[in-house]
């Protein structure tokens, strides 16, 4: 990783050579493929099998998998990884929705007003409506135009998602949710910070109350 850094490499560059790499770190062979093979598991390159290696865009394939595994397996013995996964999403959200409040436009509230329907409407007829949660977290906080975070979100999406769907939720759970939502969104179109957050707490709450179910 040091010697991408140090020759100016970026997103979709070549790799030098096995050859060249075994030269400049004084190295076997072996020993750069197994370097290699490690950093494609971070996600730090990309191998084209022929083609040849090539600097990797920004990925976070490898954290979802093993965040999505240890949430799963920690539900066979409490679920306190699947619950640390909600205390930092929670961190996330609560933190940063006053700043999503202070710039989210009027064509993005609009988008919000038709997941929560969307989420009200699938709650009346006891159909689950994970896609339409996940879309209304997107779009709030998209409003921010922060790719890290994006990107965490959709790691925390991805595990909580394939966890959530270790047990269906019942009609009640699903009316819920679907209220949590609307009260969160009457908050930010009030512009009121602290109620926003409040509600998004109110809200993980009850998902840890579930995960914390599925885990006993």
């Amino acid at each position: 990783m040091d010697l991408i850094l140090e020759r100016d490499l970026d997103v979709g560059d070549p790799m030098p050579t096995e050859s060249e790499l075994c030269r400049a770190l004084g190295v076997g062979r072996n020993t750069v493929r197994e370097a290699l093979k490690v950093l494609q598991a971070f996600g730090v390159v990309e191998i084209r099998h022929g083609f040849g290696t090539f600097v990797a865009s920004t990925s976070f394939d490898a954290l979802t998998a093993s965040l999505t595994f240890r949430g799963r397996l920690s539900l066979r013995h409490g679920g306190r990884e699947a619950l640390e996964l909600v205390d930092v999403r929670q961190a996330l959200e609560a933190g940063l929705v006053g700043l999503a409040i202070d710039v989210i436009t009027e064509a993005e509230l609009a988008e919000l007003e038709a997941c929560v329907r969307a989420m009200e409407d699938s709650a009346a007829q006891g159909r689950a409506f994970l896609e339409a949660d996940q879309e209304f977290h997107r779009v709030l906080y998209g409003s921010l135009h922060n790719d890290l975070l994006t990107s965490l979100l959709e790691v925390f999406w991805t595990a909580y998602g394939r966890i959530y769907r270790e047990a269906s939720p019942s009609p009640a759970d699903l009316v819920e949710t679907a209220h949590d939502h609307r009260l969160i969104l009457d908050a930010v179109r009030a512009n009121d910070r602290q109620r926003a957050a409040e509600r998004l707490t109110v809200h993980f709450r009850g998902i840890r109350e579930h995960l914390a179910h599925l885990g006993g």
